[in-house]
């Protein structure tokens, strides 16, 4: 795994699966919003583009489930991700990667484990059914009396 400030190299998302570094594709561009002199100078704003379903490594099933999971905010196969909360480029570069890594290892997480039914309790029912009859009692001691 790359050390804490470095912003390039392998990224590892889960135990198994690794990014490569050539399949990140970055891209820089001025931040918006306020700024001082270096506001309209630095490109510090970041892109960063993979392609999910083409990573090496990665298997049929976990392959679906990225395609089911990442189908709405892929373009044209290419999961992009944007950085822009940081001044330095750098930051912004790490915060990028670790976007995309928290993104890959949410669709790669298996699926949870389906509800088992379970029946209520005898207790349980009886009880249900002893309040339904106290509030019965209740409206009946309620109606017009003759």
């Amino acid at each position: 795994m790359p050390a804490v400030d470095d912003a390039s190299g392998d990224l590892a998302v889960t135990g198994s699966v690794v990014v490569p570094a050539g399949a990140l594709n970055w891209r820089f561009s001025r931040s918006s919003g306020p700024g001082g002199q270096g506001v309209n100078t630095a490109d510090s704003r970041v892109e960063l583009s993979v392609a999910p379903l083409d990573l090496p490594g990665l298997s049929d099933s976990q392959r679906n489930r990225l395609a089911a999971r990442l189908g709405a905010r892929l373009v044209d196969g290419v999961l992009t991700i944007a950085a822009s909360e940081h001044r330095q480029q750098l930051r912004n570069r790490q915060a990028a990667r670790e976007r995309l890594a928290a993104v890959l290892r949410a669709a790669l997480a298996p699926p949870p484990p389906s509800r088992r039914r379970t029946k209520p309790t005898r207790g349980s029912q009886e009880r249900r059914i002893e309040a339904k009859k106290q509030r019965g009692q209740l409206k009946k001691q309620r109606r017009a009396w003759d």
